[in-house]
């Protein structure tokens, strides 16, 4: 088998996982497009591996001890990925990466009729501690 074959899929594979990581929203879909592109960079790996061990007549393979490492940092990546987007989804109620964008950079208000919260008064004093606003009232 000539070695055009497995690099064709592997860019082909490589290049919708490009795709996936800008088009997409949802931040599962995001973490599938990178094991996707991992798994492309593998195959070319595996298949760089075979052709240049026939070649050289090698018997190291180190393109496939180079493999297994991916696969195992892909692994730990996935797992740590999803506790962080599960840990997220449920504080937060969506995986809509635009939105969690939105609300980390604080161009979401915190009440819902779009003021800071229900206390908003209108002075910009800032936050008061309690006993202040004691001491307002009854004044």
């Amino acid at each position: 088998m000539h070695l055009v074959y497995p690099a064709v899929l592997a860019a082909l594979l490589f290049c919708t996982g490009i795709y996936g990581v800008l088009a997409r929203r949802n931040a599962i879909l995001v973490l599938m497009s990178v094991e996707l592109m991992l798994n492309a960079v593998n195959l070319n790996l595996v298949a760089f591996d075979v052709w240049l061990s026939r070649t050289a007549e090698e018997k190291l393979h180190s393109g496939q001890a180079l493999t297994l490492f991916t696969i195992a940092i892909a692994a730990a990546e996935i797992g740590i990925g999803l506790a962080i987007v599960l840990a997220v989804y449920r504080a937060r109620g969506t995986s809509d990466i635009d939105k969690l964008r939105d609300t980390a950079e604080g161009h979401e208000s915190d009440g819902p009729d779009g003021t800071d919260g229900p206390d908003d008064s209108g002075n910009d004093n800032g936050p008061q501690p309690p006993t202040a606003k004691k001491a307002e009232a009854t004044a």
